[in-house]
């Protein structure tokens, strides 16, 4: 985004953060609303005066980074260089690491956490990771792609029948949960994260009891899901120090004019880990620069209570295979994610044509597909992450006659069981409405968010599983399977080797004429073997080999980060390239919680008012007051209201509908219709028609 654009964004930023500012003080002569003959509803009207502790943009995550404010127009003219931006910004969580690891104080609290870790499991007790969205993924990533395929191969050796007589049950004392029950981690579940009920009612679900350790993660710090758990977790506990903690990515100061933030980092029952990180390489996309921070921080502590839990039965020799070096410390892993970051970063020249690639697949009305083994959760995570963030479909259900989503991903195995069963490694785990129905129907007040929790429960249900296939079946395969000009990408962690099944993947893809990529993270590059076996499947697979230069990580943790890491900026850079994203913001949003509705309503403020302030504007149509919090809310429900009864309006996002709306009004003086404002971006994507006013 140009500079004078950039300039009057700020500007709007620091006007509506003001101290004692009413965001619907009226600017001028607040014509705006008569002008598109728009009265504010009933629910904007609820949102504007009873849920401002969910007008959130003032957060440190919500801000703009400089590093990628010009994205989506750097990334058009030269992939390379867009994705050196993005992961320019990872460099912050390099800075917190090291911040973390040179503080005394801080430093403490994870040697801390990891204590109350080893404790715990020592006693018979669990330990219970919780998050909502992005940290949802976070905690069932922590559970299901570290700790237990790390026990699955520590059975494997000569050291388990003494762990297991001292540590019984091991493999199944960590539970990550996140909001909604697995069926989440397809699709938000809208209505779930705006309440502090249900994080308490999942605790409950989950069986967690007195004397289980909690960790409520959320990377913003006001989710009210993750907040719920905590204050439940310290009632459960007794108030006993030590035993709940809260895991976030905001500075205190500005969680602090917020009533529930507060009410956490106030309580002395509950122990805070504070890892700031600044803004995210994409406005509030927390997915990447937060959750890697948390996800990374808390890894390291897991495996540092691992370590101390197995130091005192096993050798140096026995530790070390599994992977544990006898010198390392918590501030030391912590300071080795810079080699990390910049292995990954240096990969931006080759991941450029990968992201190419599958760009051009979407953008040509193709699909792809990802095959993963060892890696499926990371996979998954970032594959279903894409679908809120940049306003794709989510995965399609079994039954879909159509097929909706751009992407799907299939793991080497051929029944939905036994895929589901690979990524989560346990049985999965759905919301019994015998027991969320009727606290939902009794204790929650606000009507709108008792319907859309009401709503919501119908599709958490353990029944969910059935509904989606993940396996490379005979089924998918007819249904989904490959065509000429899709897309097949195969990712692989550590020392996997292709399965038969994988190459058989392959060949059907390359059989079939889709192009197909294959991207290797691990300690030692693909081995021979791995290569001849690619061969057999495909002649002309293009690879990614990806070497991270630390040998010490028995929980594959390093690994999963780096691949997470690539795969945020990849699935970032192609949806910049297609027009999900202007400058570093995701006008795509959609808004279906109270929080994305105040983003989502800041993203038509601010994108407006820059234009209003720029000098092309104040040329062509003389100056104009700034529009209202307000009245960019107005505008956001009458779009809500309008797109949910007219499905010619379904393809346009309504952030993006309603900054065309207002500009088009205000340039005409007079309302233009949303099925003219969708004809205007199905002529051209907003960043070209914002970009009218950059000079």
């Amino acid at each position: 985004m140009p500079r004078s654009r950039v300039f009057a964004f700020a500007a709007c930023l620091v006007f509506t953060s003001m101290p004692g500012l009413s965001l619907d003080t009226p600017a001028g002569d607040g014509d705006l609303l008569r002008l598109l003959a728009i009265t504010p509803s009933a629910q904007s009207q609820d949102y504007l005066h009873n849920k401002q502790q969910f007008q959130l943009h003032t957060l440190l995550t919500e801000q703009r980074h400089p590093e990628t404010m010009d994205l989506s127009r750097r990334i058009a003219g030269d992939t390379a260089a867009g994705l050196r931006a993005l992961f320019a910004v990872d460099r912050d969580v390099t800075r917190t690491m090291e911040a973390v690891a040179s503080d005394p104080v801080r430093l403490r609290q994870l040697e801390a956490a990891s204590n109350a870790m080893q404790d715990a499991i020592r006693n018979g007790h669990r330990v219970y990771f919780y998050g909502t969205g992005s940290t949802g993924r976070l905690a069932e990533t922590l559970e299901s792609s570290l700790w237990r395929p790390f026990w699955e191969r520590v059975a494997k050796t000569p050291s388990w029948p003494r762990i297991e007589r001292r540590l019984p049950g091991i493999g199944e004392r960590v539970r990550g949960e996140i909001t909604g029950g697995d069926r989440a981690l397809i699709a938000s579940l809208e209505g779930f994260e705006d309440l502090q009920l249900i994080g308490r009612l999942q605790l409950q679900d989950n069986g967690i009891q007195r004397g289980d350790v909690v960790f409520a993660v959320t990377e913003g710090g006001e989710t009210s899901a993750v907040i719920g758990t905590a204050k439940a977790g310290a009632e459960l506990n007794g108030g006993r120090a030590g035993m709940t903690w809260f895991v976030y990515n905001n500075p205190d100061a500005v969680l602090l004019p917020f009533t529930r933030s507060r009410e956490v980092i106030d309580d002395p029952r509950i122990t805070k880990i504070n890892l700031a990180t600044g803004p995210q390489a994409i406005t509030g996309s927390t997915r990447m620069q937060a959750t890697t921070t948390s996800l990374y921080a808390l890894g390291v502590v897991m495996e540092d209570a691992i370590h101390h839990l197995l130091a005192p039965m096993l050798t140096t020799a026995e530790l070390h295979s599994l992977g544990f070096d006898a010198h390392s410390t918590i501030a030391s892993r912590l300071r080795q994610f810079a080699t990390l970051q910049k292995t990954v970063a240096a990969t931006a020249p080759r991941l450029a044509t990968w992201t190419d690639r599958e760009s051009s697949t979407y953008a040509s009305g193709h699909h792809a597909t990802y095959l993963a083994g060892r890696a499926l959760m990371p996979v998954f995570v970032d594959v279903t992450e894409r679908a809120p963030t940049f306003r794709l479909a989510p995965l399609d259900r079994v039954d879909a006659k159509d097929r909706r989503s751009w992407i799907q991903v299939w793991a080497p195995t051929d029944t939905p069981a036994s895929a589901w069963k690979l990524l989560l490694h346990r049985r999965f785990h759905g919301l019994d409405p015998a027991l969320y129905a009727k606290p939902f129907e009794t204790q929650i007040d606000d009507q709108w968010l008792r319907a859309a929790a009401a709503r919501s429960l119908a599709n958490a249900g353990t029944e969910q599983q059935v509904r989606y296939d993940l396996s490379f079946s005979r089924r998918n395969l007819q249904s989904s399977g490959p065509v000429a000009g899709d897309h097949g990408a195969m990712i692989l962690l550590g020392s996997e080797t292709p399965s038969p099944v994988a190459t058989s993947w392959l060949r059907a893809f390359d059989d079939r004429g889709a192009s197909l990529s294959v991207i290797h993270v691990g300690t030692a590059p693909l081995s021979k073997r791995s290569l001849a076996t690619l061969r057999a499947g495909s002649t002309k697979p293009w690879l990614l080999d990806v070497v991270v230069p630390l040998r010490n990580d028995p929980l594959e943790l390093d690994q999963v980060i780096a691949l997470k890491m690539l795969l945020n900026t990849h699935s970032t850079g192609i949806m910049a390239k297609l027009g999900r994203v202007v400058g570093n913001t995701m006008t795509a949003v959609q808004p279906g919680n109270l929080k994305l509705i105040g983003r989502a309503t800041f993203l038509i403020q601010s994108h407006v008012n820059a234009v209003l302030a720029s000098d092309a504007w104040r040329r062509k149509h003389g100056a104009r007051p700034a529009i209202t919090y307000a009245e960019a809310n107005a505008v956001l429900f009458d779009v809500i209201d309008h797109r949910a009864s007219d499905s010619t309006l379904a393809s346009s996002p309504e952030v993006e509908l309603a900054i065309v709306r207002v500009l088009e009004s205000l340039r005409l003086q007079h309302a233009i219709s949303l099925d003219d404002a969708a004809a205007l971006l199905h002529a051209r994507k907003l960043d070209a028609y914002l970009g009218d006013y950059d000079h």
